[in-house]
């Protein structure tokens, strides 16, 4: 019987790079985070989170509620505590809310914690997909889809920091999943 223990024998099944880190996608709204997010945990046996679905649940009101009632500053106030509450958890994959990837401190925690992904979507795609639900505080307005460009724009900066980027088109997310999937090969640690 041979020695396990004989370092110059390669691990059989090496964990990826990844296996100890929470996988974070980040990106717009209609990005398809939290539909690809609980495909991908699924795929790799983990929990899903999403911290707007977290948040709703420690405030007992809806996103657009928080918005209505307490503005954007005291619902990105929340947002930040518990992004930071769910990377302390042991790895799972979060979907963030398309907003919290700007907050600097954010940003750190998630560099620190997580593997960032960036679900990348072009605008066309982003509108087709926000239309089918309308609990968007952001996107309560008559100029809507031109407040989602400017959105775009604005925030890509921020997006484009992430670890990795992976594109979120039409078609079926398990394409996505796949995607990041390929994607989390190509990571390694800092």
């Amino acid at each position: 019987m041979p020695d396990d223990s004989d370092p110059s024998r390669p691990d059989p099944d090496p964990a990826p790079p990844y296996a100890g880190r929470t996988i974070a996608l980040v990106g717009l709204m209609g990005a398809g985070k939290s539909t690809v997010g609980r495909r991908l945990a699924d795929k790799l046996g983990r929990a899903f989170y999403d911290s707007d679905a977290e948040i709703e649940k420690a405030a007992g009101l809806s996103i657009s509620d928080i918005f209505a009632l307490h503005g954007e500053a005291d619902f990105r106030r929340g947002e930040k505590q518990v992004i930071r509450r769910l990377l302390d958890l042991p790895p799972h994959v979060l979907a963030t809310g398309g907003g919290a990837y700007l907050d600097a401190d954010t940003r750190e925690v998630m560099r620190e914690k997580a593997i960032t992904v960036w679900l990348n979507a072009d605008l066309e795609t982003l509108w087709r997909r926000v239309q089918k639900r309308d609990n968007r505080p952001l996107l309560q307005r008559e100029d809507a889809k031109a407040h989602l460009s400017n959105l775009v724009i604005q925030r890509e900066p921020f997006y484009s920091q992430a670890d990795l980027v992976v594109h979120s088109k039409d078609g079926p997310h398990t394409n996505t999943v796949s995607a990041i999937l390929k994607a989390l090969q190509t990571w390694t640690p800092q």
